[in-house]
């Protein structure tokens, strides 16, 4: 037969809530510290020389050319955003296959198998979408 443990010892290993907190707070207070200390010690122990030498805008060792204001065009912004969302998209798709592969042969597979066609058809359809707006025509 097996002994159970006192129900006081059993208490006793239950953690207060204020203690239970601790390591949390200790990770706060050190990466807060960490943070603060690098300033001040930056501050302290780093040059402090200014001039024109040291305000200009240093470029891999060349000297700038032109404003740094420059506009782009908008299309560089979308196709970053379309390659960000068809990217975040394919990362939910491995999950799927390891849950797919192991339920090929169970009555849920075919809906599993569903679900993903019909997520890929809303992925083409935006694809169509964009490119029928001209998205990636670069004129």
């Amino acid at each position: 037969m097996v002994a159970l443990a006192p129900l006081s010892s059993v208490l006793a290993q239950v953690q207060e809530p204020r203690v239970a907190w601790a390591p949390v707070l200790l990770l706060l207070l050190i990466g807060v510290g960490f943070a603060i200390g690098n300033i001040i010690i930056s501050t302290a122990i780093g040059p402090s020389r200014t001039g024109p030498g040291k305000e200009t805008t240093y470029e891999s060792g060349m000297m700038p050319v032109g404003d740094t204001h420059r506009r782009f065009n908008v299309r560089f912004y979308i196709v970053a955003m379309v390659f960000l969302v068809f990217d975040v998209d394919i990362i939910f798709m491995y999950p799927w296959a390891t849950i797919f592969a192991g339920n090929v042969r169970s009555p849920i597979g075919g809906l599993l198998l569903v679900e993903m066609l019909i997520f890929i058809a809303f992925l083409l359809l935006a694809y169509v979408y964009a490119w029928g707006k001209g998205v990636f025509q670069w004129d």
